[in-house]
């Protein structure tokens, strides 16, 4: 979408300095008149005043006032030019000045001032710890290191300004094999720790072994522009209290919690991931990646295979390739964030393909708004492809559903069985939200536990059936109900099939015997 409006946005800029153009020789040739032309971009205006002698810098400053606007409006997390520094993103350190250090068995090796360290060894219970000045940028240059420790983190960052961790072209890895043990009230939990910034680059492999906690943390910022990590841990293979960024690397992990989470327990506006590329398999018990506030792909190859793939307040794709295989929902717009004041999903570029399994699943999950403006959605779902609380707009891109196109985004769709006079939803009862019977109580008013289908209740009108249950709740299972319009309401069609509108747990199914036309 970016993409279309900007070209669309250069399109009128063109026009309006040709008409400036224009208006400019009208005025030679005895006009004038001066030109003046403005253009609205995304809900804010863009004002370029053009003279009669509109010049090349006229047009540059209103392109770039455009392109400023469509930045702006179109990330949901801030400044995403300015998140990565120039060491950042450099995959080599400057070793001309560096220390060597190798690690021995039993030893807390302690670095205190700032500066480039090269790592080597094989050590046992041996741990790095930097404490440098808060104004400090340390960089661990991992070069051939393997380091096996029992119950506290091989790589311990107490103070920096920011710790990098840099893989030279060596493989390395860092394991805790038992339960982590505290540092005083520091709940030392992964094999990498830090509470200050953390990144890592480099050209190298680094493996992370976590048999009891998490793979890697820092209770600032983390960052990643380079280099290929392997990460098992019992817990969140990544995790971070303020933001996760990451612009390249490969990725490959495996988690019994979280693959990336971000959350500051302190403060709900932060705990957002921000994705630009990067190759990421990711195997994960519960959530592939989530920020609390907001997840943002811009680019990078995904494949997500978990309970939920990706998880946020707002979530925004706008570029990239992601593949989900999730058995909850695929992607989950929650309201766990003030950040924002609607739970959204929304798409603006990329290739997302969904595939859902058996259950109550959603594939795209919003208690918000789900709005597609380019890109393709595919989606494979046996029961629900959409589910959302607000609105839903299809205004560009392509959705597929089973491998059909649609034109408008369903609600619920594939989800909540229609028959029996709405779905079966509910807690155990046929047809209605929340277990309702045909729109009122899970039990008929004055039901005495003989069903007749001649001699309906008072007070229970079978062409009204009910809201049909989300899709895949049936028979005692989660609340049902819950905005699936599709498959409720039903007609007087429903009428013939009012003997099998029982929706009791102790069900007499010889009632049925004798009903036809079902």
């Amino acid at each position: 979408m970016k993409r279309n409006i900007k070209n669309k946005l250069f399109a009128t800029t063109t026009a309006i300095i040709l008409c400036t153009a224009i208006a400019g020789c009208s005025s030679t040739a005895g006009t004038a008149d001066n030109s003046t032309a403005s253009a609205d971009v995304i809900g804010s205006t863009v004002t370029e005043s053009v003279s009669e002698t509109a010049s090349e810098t006229t047009v540059s400053q209103t392109v770039s006032a455009v392109e400023t606007a469509l930045s702006s409006s179109s990330s949901i997390i801030s400044d995403t030019a300015d998140i990565f520094s120039e060491r950042d993103l450099k995959q080599t350190a400057d070793t001309s000045s560096a220390q060597t250090i190798t690690v021995s068995d039993g030893k807390t090796i302690d670095i205190t001032a700032e500066g480039v360290y090269i790592i080597k060894g094989t050590a046992k219970n041996c741990t790095i710890k930097v404490n440098a000045d808060s104004k400090a940028k340390v960089q661990l240059v991992l070069d051939g290191v393997s380091i096996t420790n029992t119950d506290f983190p091989a790589i311990y960052v107490v103070s920096a300004d920011k710790c990098f961790i840099t893989t030279s072209n060596s493989e390395n890895t860092l394991s805790v094999t038992g339960t982590f043990k505290a540092d005083g009230t520091t709940n030392t939990d992964a094999v990498i720790f830090s509470k200050d910034d953390l990144v890592l680059n480099g050209t190298g492999k680094l493996t992370v072994n976590s048999a009891q906690g998490n793979g890697i943390t820092t209770k600032d910022d983390f960052k990643a522009t380079g280099g290929t990590y392997i990460i098992t841990s019992a817990k969140d293979a990544i995790e971070a209290n303020d933001s996760v960024s990451i612009s390249a690397g490969t990725y490959t992990i495996t988690s019994s919690k979280d693959g990336i989470h971000c959350e500051n327990d302190e403060d709900d506006t932060k705990g957002s991931i921000y994705i630009s590329g990067g190759t990421f398999n990711i195997t994960a018990s519960s959530d592939a990646i989530q920020g609390i506030s907001a997840a943002q792909i811009d680019g990078g190859t995904f494949n997500l295979k978990c309970s939920e793939g990706i998880e946020a307040t707002y979530v925004q794709i706008n570029g990239g390739t992601v593949n989900i295989d999730a058995s909850d929902d695929g992607i989950n717009a929650s309201n766990k964030s003030s950040a924002y004041s609607t739970p959204t999903v929304e798409f603006n570029g990329g290739t997302t393909t969904i595939v859902m399994g058996q259950g109550d699943t959603d594939a795209v999950d919003a208690n918000g708004d789900i709005i597609v403006n380019d890109g393709t959605v595919n989606i494979t779902a046996q029961v629900s492809s959409f589910d959302y609380d607000g609105k839903a707009e299809l205004n560009g891109g392509k959705v597929i559903i089973n491998g059909e196109e649609v034109s408008e985004i369903p609600q619920s769709m594939m989800g909540g069985r229609g028959g029996f006079g709405g779905g079966m939803g509910g807690r155990g009862g046929f047809g209605g939200q929340n277990g309702e019977f045909g729109g009122g109580q899970m039990t008929p008013p004055d039901f005495d536990g003989n069903f007749d289908p001649n001699n309906m209740p008072e007070g229970f009108d079978p062409s009204q059936g009910g809201r049909g249950g989300k899709g895949g709740r049936m028979f005692g299972g989660q609340q049902g109900g819950q905005n699936t319009q599709q498959n409720g309401q039903t007609t007087q069609q429903n009428t013939k099939l009012t003997s099998a509108r029982t929706g009791f747990s102790n069900l007499d199914f010889t009632a049925l015997s004798g009903i036809t036309n079902l």
